[in-house]
């Protein structure tokens, strides 16, 4: 296992019904330019709802409670889950088991998304009508019960089953990096897909929230790189020949991403998490916000997040917490995916003064 330095540094201080991909293509052109056009002209109406909830443990009734909370004060999940729906849900393990979690403290209440938040959406969607789930990532022992109790199907990312083989998901025109990717198909065939990462810092983007979540779906075989026997994506980072600068490529690539693959609902695991890095090779210490964080619209909903983390969702390279790659989230709004500026998003439950926290960001960028 590669240890990468990450240094610690103590700061101051909608998309609802579902529509296919190629038609969520059709329509991006026409929204960015009336995004340009709506701009310009002076509004205090709020373009997107994300809602906190407090949760102060992983207890599967309160988690269950406090999800569903989430979820009514976001408007339910009824114009994106009809009956009979399939849905897909990406997770984040990001490291796998390859490096020891902090003493004390395990994978899944430090930098995995945990299993009793993914129980509870599980549930809440199989009685909004879901027929089928599919969990995304790869399959690990944490997420075998909970595969069972849902009956969903687990689903690792990096190979083309339960099909037999990739399908290209085509960016859209104006593609920032890619024109398109090849992901397991079971997205092109699902009704609803659901982003739910772990609340955390990033070495490299700053913060990793549910869009960039969606890294995890490159295969690895597709997008190894110049590293063909490393599990990592690293042709996101630096290139197919490792020599692109990652502070310009990986935030365009989230946003290609989410273009080919655009999320329905996200879902914010904040009720124990880390500071400093993505997982413990970085210098991570425990956190516990004891928050959730859900919106319809995922740029909103990482915004939101990130200021809850205490960090300004706006701002800019090189300021914290994007000191080592430009903002994903100016871009995304740059390009009609929604906003992150806070004003324009009304936060519904708890405010994000009540719950701020103080993260340390991850100063030293390792790829």
């Amino acid at each position: 296992m590669k240890k990468y330095p990450c240094h610690r540094f103590q700061p101051s201080e909608t998309q609802s019904s579902h529509i296919s991909r190629r038609d969520f293509l059709k329509v991006t052109g026409a929204f960015v330019g009336g995004l340009a056009l709506a701009s310009c002209i002076p509004s205090t109406t709020p373009s997107a709802t994300v809602a906190i909830v407090k949760a102060e443990s992983y207890d599967p009734k309160l988690v269950r409670q406090q999800v569903q909370a989430a979820l009514d004060a976001i408007g339910g999940v009824g114009d994106i889950i009809r009956p009979g729906a399939s849905v897909a849900i990406k997770i984040n393990l990001v490291g796998g088991t390859c490096c020891d979690p902090i003493p004390n403290v395990t994978r899944v209440e430090s930098y995995w998304t945990h299993p009793q938040v993914v129980q509870a959406l599980g549930e809440l969607l199989r009685d909004a009508g879901a027929k089928k789930l599919y969990i995304m990532e790869y399959a690990d022992q944490a997420y075998y019960e909970v595969s069972k109790s849902l009956g969903a199907i687990l689903v690792n990312v990096d190979g083309p089953a339960p099909y037999a083989a990739f399908y290209t998901a085509p960016v859209g025109t104006g593609g920032l990096v890619y024109e398109s990717f090849k992901f397991n198909a079971v997205l092109d065939n699902v009704d609803a897909f659901i982003s739910v990462p772990k609340m955390k810092c990033h070495s490299t983007m700053g913060v990793t929230l549910s869009m960039k979540n969606l890294i995890g779906l490159g295969p690895s075989k597709v997008y190894h790189g110049a590293k063909p026997d490393d599990p990592g994506k690293f042709a996101f980072h630096t290139g197919p020949d490792d020599q692109e600068d990652p502070k310009k490529r990986l935030p365009r690539v989230i946003v290609d991403l989410n273009r080919a693959r655009p999320i329905h609902l996200a879902l914010v695991d904040g009720i124990t998490t880390t500071d400093g890095g993505e997982g413990p090779w970085c210098d991570t210490h425990f956190q516990t916000p004891h928050v959730l964080i859900a919106g319809k619209n995922p740029l909103a909903t990482d915004a939101v997040a990130a200021a809850v983390m205490g960090f300004d969702p706006t701002a800019e390279y090189p300021n914290v917490p994007f000191v080592n790659a430009d903002n994903y989230m100016n871009i995304a709004r740059s390009v009609g995916l929604g906003t992150n500026r806070l004003e324009e998003i009304e936060v519904k439950g708890v405010s994000i003064d009540a719950v701020r926290q103080k993260f340390a960001p991850s100063l030293v960028v390792s790829h």
